[in-house]
């Protein structure tokens, strides 16, 4: 593997996107229509990628298991989308945007990569409102906006609670268009399984119809995953159940790098978990930092229920992030947030039945502002609260505690986004790129979007217009040796016949995960946990219990596959945790702390991404570094007070 090279543009920050963009080739309007495209997923990155490559030109294939493009898990957020408009006139600006966005991440970014999304924020709102999603307005017409962690102005533009849902939608419209025209081939409920590397270049995938287990090949000039994060790694996550890293592991066995792996998102205000039953969490947005107020009793209180929570007198509860934090508050960014209320909970001071949980309380905003402003901000969000708890936020607080949602890891991707593979991109949060070591809220949206809309469209064609646009046929022998180590792969699987389930295994790796590689970890337990993932994985061989068959609707087939990249996947987050001796972001290593508690970084040995090699099966990944250069911030230990 050569040196790492991201590919950055030269000269004054603001003006590298500028001018990178007039360098790159082109390929002119007669060719494009010569070159074929693939994208696997179509959540807001890949809607968006597969809709502008087809408003330009290209064919393009998009791929997605769910039953239609719209399902994609990007309709499950809520908050927001960042974009630096300084519409308040509070002096927010694009630097603001890039200073907050690479502080929250701990100063684990690319700094070229930060300030271009900072950039692009302006135009996606512009392109959004002309797509019409229906942003929330003021009284006068202009668009809302509201505050999110980690910033001290208001940039976040929100469609109410269901913002990703209404994105999506536009998105979704701007790639039936294309559909409609011919210009797009869509296809679902179809799983990508493999990548194909020809001469050393992507070009083209092997996928398995979900509902009759077809194998089939499909070739392309170039290929975009767009396929989302790994959070359910853990099991239990606010992700949606399908969500899965398989497209991106097995890009990764082709030769793609692994940037950053153990970077994990913790959202701090999730509905705490209830039992053993659970197969997933739900997310309460971070918009409700903006109004609730996080607190515990200062003094334990066993099993406090929240209608009991009104009960406490004022002078017995301890607002605990407004106490340490008194400049940001409840809008500290996701990690000093979920970190604050795991401490509360550990010194026994965590309220509910299982003690793992603190209270976020809107009875001051109600009092302030009035029931009907709150219900105008929250009103679906606090329905969704009332129907999966049966207690009323209007009423009562709402109860609270972080659970893994957002990986900020993934497929490492240069300047183009493209990663270690030649024509093989990773756009949105399947790569590794913008977020650092913790992601600010509001910023997921706008990183899938300015990935699909306003990037790959220019760097891609720098690439394509390199390369003939010659098409390759599926008969050559590299498509017929994947399809056949994928139904070796499957009638592997399916002979086993074991007595455990496939949900039984992922739930023991996830127990692991969380214990010894969430949002504490050492050195002593995440060397525990390679051992015992190691002994999962050999288990899951010998007695895993999938049932049915190969060519039908098989959903514990499919989870199976899932299930045995998570493994893999669980190994590689073990080594990348173990070799960052660091607290960094939302992963406090507990050898590096500050003297009163706060995560300590180590700039002098820990400033690179971390970059991981596949070397074959059962070997030691080899770890590539990219040294992460600051120019134009200082790094310092955060601080949020």
């Amino acid at each position: 593997m050569t040196k790492l090279d991201p590919k950055v543009p030269a000269g004054p920050l603001a003006e590298k996107w500028s001018k990178h963009k007039f360098n790159l080739k082109l390929v002119n309007p007669a060719n494009k229509r010569k070159y074929d495209i693939i994208v696997v997923g179509t959540g807001l990155a890949g809607a968006s990628a597969a809709a502008s490559l087809g408003e330009l030109g290209y064919n393009v294939k998009a791929f997605c298991f769910q039953d239609s493009p719209r399902r994609a898990h990007s309709i499950a957020a809520q908050g927001g989308i960042n974009a630096a408009k300084n519409y308040q006139n509070d002096g927010d600006s694009v630097y603001r945007l890039f200073y907050d966005t690479i502080k929250g991440g701990d100063y684990r970014a690319r700094e070229a990569n930060v300030y271009r999304l900072a950039e692009v924020s302006v135009n996606i709102i512009d392109q959004c409102v002309a797509q019409g999603v229906p942003f929330a307005r003021e009284y006068g017409g202009n668009l809302a906006n509201r505050s999110f962690g980690g910033s001290q102005v208001s940039r976040t533009f929100y469609a109410r609670g269901q913002t990703g849902q209404q994105l999506l939608l536009g998105a979704y419209s701007a790639l039936n268009r294309q559909i409609a025209t011919g210009k797009v081939k869509m296809y679902n409920r179809t799983e990508m399984l493999d990548v194909i590397v020809i001469d050393g270049k992507a070009r083209g995938i092997i996928t398995r119809d979900l509902v009759t287990g077809k194998i089939e090949p499909h070739a392309a000039h170039a290929v975009l995953l767009c396929t989302g994060g790994y959070g359910n790694v853990f099991y239990l996550s606010t992700n949606a159940k399908n969500s899965n890293v398989t497209a991106a592991w097995r890009a990764h066995k082709r030769g793609a790098l692994f940037g950053n792996p153990c970077f994990t998102q913790i959202h701090p205000t999730c509905i705490p978990v209830s039992g053993d039953h659970q197969s997933k969490l739900t997310l309460m947005s971070e918009s409700l930092r903006n109004d609730g107020r996080v607190w515990a009793p200062k003094v334990a209180v066993k099993g406090l229920k929240a209608k009991d929570a009104t009960k406490i007198p004022e002078g017995d509860r301890d607002y605990f992030l407004e106490r340490r934090y008194p400049s940001f508050g409840n809008l500290v960014p996701r990690d000093v947030a979920s970190r604050n209320a795991k401490m509360v909970c550990d010194e026994g001071r965590g309220v509910g039945a299982t003690g793992l949980a603190v209270f976020l309380d809107f009875a001051d905003a109600i009092k302030r502002d009035g029931r009907a402003t709150i219900e105008a901000k929250y009103g679906n969000l606090f329905d969704m609260y009332k129907q999966i708890t049966g207690d009323n936020p209007y009423e009562m607080p709402m109860m609270i505690f972080p659970a893994v949602h957002y990986t900020m890891g993934g497929l490492w991707v240069d300047y183009n986004l493209m990663t270690t593979v030649p024509g093989l991109y990773s756009l949105g949060e399947c790569n590794f790129s913008d977020h650092g070591a913790n992601r600010l809220g509001a910023s997921a949206l706008m990183q899938g979007l300015a990935d699909g809309y306003f990037v790959i469209p220019y760097t891609i064609g720098d690439y394509l217009a390199g390369m003939s646009w010659e098409k390759i046929t599926t008969d050559r022998p590299e498509f017929k040796e994947a399809m056949d180590n994928i139904q070796n792969r499957v009638n592997k699987l399916l002979s086993i016949k074991g007595k455990k389930t496939v949900d039984e295994f992922h739930r023991e790796l996830g127990l692991t995960m969380w214990e010894y590689c969430g949002m504490s970890r050492s050195a002593a337990g995440l060397a525990k946990a390679k051992e015992k993932i190691k002994s999962i994985r050999k288990e899951f061989w010998e007695n895993v219990n999938v049932l049915g068959t190969a060519n039908e609707l098989n959903g514990e087939l499919e989870k199976a596959g899932r299930v045995a990249d998570f493994i893999e996947l669980g190994e590689l987050m073990i080594d990348d945790a173990l070799d960052r001796a660091e607290s960094c972001g939302g992963h406090f290593r507990e050898e590096s702390s500050t003297p009163d508690g706060e995560a300590m970084r180590k700039d002098d040995d820990f400033a690179y991404v971390s970059a991981w090699e596949y070397l074959g099966e059962n070997k030691e990944e080899q770890l590539h570094k990219e040294p992460l250069i600051f120019e134009n911030v200082k790094l310092t230990q955060r601080s949020y007070k």
